[in-house]
């Protein structure tokens, strides 16, 4: 298989974890702090109202590349049934929430209006980690 050669990087992946209600946002937490334990990563704030572009409540988790690998297939198996989107971070938030994006669960509409067709690498929010994985969580 070819990859186009002008393929923009991938400079890290977003994955906005959704609940509705009590009892989602209580899976979502515990999905919180077991992701918390395991990857040095970004764990955004939560948000109790839908922000930005989503349609529902959620809070992001943000990784480098290299963690996908382990991250995205460790999300698929242990989301509880939360809606997970998942999508990469390439300077075109347009194109990453809505054609390069990945759904673990059921899509969830995106109010696309909001998202930039391109930003500059300056707007880029850079990768910021918060987490301490725990030794031996893998």
């Amino acid at each position: 298989m070819h990859i186009d050669d002008d393929t923009p990087a991938v400079r890290s992946w977003h994955a906005h974890i959704y609940f509705d209600g009590a009892a989602q946002r209580a899976l979502a937490a515990e999905l919180r702090e077991r992701i918390a334990g395991r990857w040095a990563l970004q764990l955004g704030r939560w948000h109790d109202a839908p922000p930005g572009p989503h349609t529902r409540p959620m809070y992001m988790v943000a990784f480098a590349p290299a963690l996908f690998d382990g991250v995205v297939p460790w999300l698929a198996l242990n989301r509880r049934g939360l809606d997970i989107l998942l999508h990469p971070n390439t300077l075109a938030p347009r194109a990453d929430h809505l054609q390069h994006a990945l759904w673990l669960g059921q899509p969830q509409p995106l109010r696309a209006e909001v998202l930039a067709a391109a930003i500059s690498i300056d707007d880029d929010e850079a990768l910021m980690i918060n987490t301490t994985p725990r030794e031996g969580a893998r």
